[in-house]
């Protein structure tokens, strides 16, 4: 299936002749490739940090009793100052930074925690197909909370998928965290998995195939994906606008929310957030 909602989805590349982190070279082959990997961003101390606030989400989640999974944490950045302090982490936006402009704002997060001996695979998709922004601009990062390898059904990539356009997908019926599947994938080329450290990120264009395995492990695989754009993106549905924080910058064109930092962290299904991912 290929939906056409007159969105841009042309991908724009990366032009900085003076970046913050990245050396031409990284910049050059996120251009080519869709993707960068892996960075350091959390120190191990830091790092086990990161995963004790996750298991206490988790947790807490799970307390309330009302039929929630591993994968409901989606769109707390501006309920939980955890979230809210990784998605605004200076080392990371410097990153992003190089590659989208010193205008950014960030409008989704979402934990993929796939369990031990998780049923549940994420089909080959394009993050963009599933999100009514145009043009096409957000960068994922990936933040490992645990360790992500092959042997814990890490995230795979195909590369250079990410200027192709739209490509062909179809629903699909297997146990799954999202419901499309791009249609024929070996045709685009050979996967390559996303192994990190847990405390270190990954970044990918919008429109890059990717998507990860069932977890037969004993070992949980979890991550943060969090979702930068520049300003100049415009959404079809001016709800996903409005549950943003504008990490550096301006938003001149008034259009995104600016979420303060949150005062504690609150799981509540009431008024909940709006923004919504895929990873």
């Amino acid at each position: 299936m290929i939906r056409d909602e007159k969105r841009d989805l042309s991908f724009q590349p990366a032009i900085n002749p003076c970046p913050r982190r990245l050396t031409a070279e990284q910049i050059a082959r996120y251009n080519q490739r869709g993707y960068l990997h892996p960075f350091s961003i959390y120190s191990p101390l830091e790092a086990q940090a990161n995963r004790a606030y996750f298991d206490f989400l988790l947790a807490k989640m799970k307390a309330m009793e009302d039929g929630r999974d591993s994968y409901a944490i989606n769109g707390y950045h501006s309920r939980c100052r955890g979230i809210y302090d990784m998605a605004t982490h200076p080392a990371i936006l410097d990153i992003v930074e190089d590659l989208i402009g010193p205008d950014i704002i960030c409008w989704g997060t979402h934990f993929f925690c796939k369990l031990p001996h998780d049923p549940k695979s994420v089909p080959w998709h394009q993050d963009a197909s599933y999100w009514p922004f145009t043009p096409s601009r957000t960068i994922t990062v990936w933040l490992a909370i645990d360790d992500a390898d092959v042997g814990n059904a890490c995230m795979h990539v195909i590369p250079a998928t990410h200027d192709r356009g739209l490509l062909q997908w179809k629903r699909t019926d297997e146990p799954a965290v999202l419901d499309q599947r791009i249609e024929d994938i070996d045709q685009y080329g050979r996967p390559v998995p996303i192994e990190l450290k847990a405390g270190s990120i990954s970044v990918h264009a919008d429109m890059l195939a990717h998507g990860s395995a069932p977890n037969g492990s004993d070992r949980r695989r979890c991550g943060l994906t969090m979702r930068y754009c520049p300003p100049t993106v415009g959404s079809t549905n001016p709800g996903w606008l409005e549950n943003a924080i504008i990490c550096r910058g301006r938003d001149e064109s008034g259009r995104w929310g600016n979420q303060p930092r949150p005062a504690g962290d609150d799981l509540g299904r009431g008024d909940k957030p709006k923004s919504i991912g895929a990873n």
